[in-house]
């Protein structure tokens, strides 16, 4: 079977499951896309990857990873092997050097471990004809692979904070202007020893819009 290279197009929260979140891979050379359903953990720690975030402690995934790199071991691809009454099955393919190894994954925990390594995921043909949904510009089709409860949602992701117990500031992006660069920097740091994610990448963002626009301070 032909491999067919897929690519991250987004994460969002479903509207219809608690806790439940949609990973979106699309067809590196096509139109089909892939809806997956995921945890929020994993969901949180592919964001926190995606935003260039340090977590105060290494998440799971940032451990494995470590563990690996530590022995000289690369991880290769993450291939979707299988799709069975809607669940999805990977494959993480790792070499030694030496030999090739497949592990199986859930694919929510493979994701999570390529943006980290930086590898290809790839599925097969067979599953982009069987769940894939053709992106037309209209409202897309329902992934087979997705259950009713799981559907979902066009909000951009935000991960489900812990309270930030020392950040400084809320989470309202309209209190990050007055403060100065030092401040939001200082701000940004005690989000991210508190694992208030969700309010870590608010106040990144305000940085790094002061940064594109040349302003210094809160006043422009």
């Amino acid at each position: 079977m032909d491999k067919v290279r897929l690519e991250f197009s987004s994460l969002s929260p479903s509207q219809y499951q608690h806790g439940a979140y949609t990973l979106e891979l699309v067809e590196a050379d096509g139109r089909r896309m892939l809806k997956i359903a995921i945890g929020m953990f994993e969901a949180q720690s592919i964001a926190i990857e995606l935003e260039h975030m340090t977590p105060n402690r290494p998440l799971t995934h940032d451990l494995f990873k470590s563990l690996a790199t530590s022995f000289n071991i690369e991880m290769l691809e993450v291939v979707i092997y299988k799709l069975r009454e809607g669940v999805f099955f990977s494959h993480l393919v790792f070499s030694d050097g030496v030999n090739t190894h497949e592990i199986d994954s859930r694919t929510s925990d493979a994701i999570a471990l390529a943006v980290r390594f930086n590898c290809p995921i790839y599925t097969y043909s067979s599953i982009l004809d069987q769940a894939g949904i053709v992106k037309d510009g209209k409202e897309d089709q329902e992934s087979k692979a997705l259950p009713p409860s799981a559907a979902e949602s066009s909000q951009p992701f935000s991960p489900k904070p812990r309270p930030a117990k020392r950040a400084g500031v809320g989470a309202k992006s309209g209190e990050f202007t007055s403060l100065s660069e030092e401040e939001l920097n200082d701000s940004l740091n005690r989000a991210l020893e508190d694992e208030a994610y969700e309010l870590a990448s608010k106040i990144r963002d305000e940085i790094n819009k002061r940064k594109s626009s040349g302003v210094k301070d809160g006043k422009s």
